[in-house]
């Protein structure tokens, strides 16, 4: 089943093609940090990779549905391709708050939260490349995992860091509760993307 080519390619290669997608939605999620004055021509590219998500997860959906014989469990490969669209949804989530709260000074944790989001988006990419290998690359998307679980702890700890500054006596409520939000969706990406690590993994137990 794994390690040769087989009509059901498609999944592993709609796993790979979101996979991407996020990735180059972080990296736009940066940009707007690193550059508020941008925000509103970014947030627009982010929206146009969050559809193509949309469209590869509707595509993935019909196709399962379609077919009699998968490579993987069916609950397994709607539940990968819908944690992957989560990440994008959340990403996509972010970008419309700093545009809608008018954003113009960024705080600084949310720029390390984006870019340890960003590097878990890289690292879910390189499962999902690995993943029609998984009989010989087994070892490989464990490892994978793991650095995803380091990754989500990270960013829970930046998160927790973030919300105590954000509380402390003397910030504007407004503020407060536009923050709070925005760091809210940034963590639950990298909630996301540690759900993807836990179902590739337990794949991997399964068929390795």
């Amino acid at each position: 089943m794994f390690g040769r080519k087989t009509k059901d390619d498609v999944f592993f290669q709609a796993f790979s093609d979101h996979a991407a997608r996020s990735v180059e939605a972080a990296e736009l999620l940066i940009e707007m940090f690193e550059r508020p004055d941008r925000i509103g021509r970014i947030a627009l590219d982010i929206g146009e990779k969050e559809s193509a998500g949309d469209r590869i997860t509707h595509q993935t959906v019909k196709r399962l549905h379609e077919t009699w014989i998968t490579p993987l469990d069916r609950f397994d490969i709607h539940g990968l391709i819908s944690k992957l669209d989560d990440v994008l949804d959340f990403i996509e989530a972010v970008s419309e708050r700093l545009v809608l709260f008018e954003i113009h000074a960024v705080r600084p944790p949310a720029i390390e939260l984006g870019r340890v989001l960003l590097k878990t988006c890289e690292d879910v990419h390189r499962a999902m490349l690995l993943f029609p290998k998984l009989a010989s690359k087994g070892k490989e998307l464990l490892e994978i995992c793991v650095e995803i679980n380091r990754l989500e702890n990270e960013a829970d700890a930046i998160y927790r860091r973030a919300i105590a500054e954000l509380f402390k006596p003397g910030n504007d409520p407004i503020d407060v509760m536009k923050w709070r939000d925005i760091f809210d969706n940034i963590e639950s990406a990298t909630d996301r993307c540690e759900d993807v690590a836990n179902i590739v993994e337990g794949v991997v137990l399964e068929y390795a």
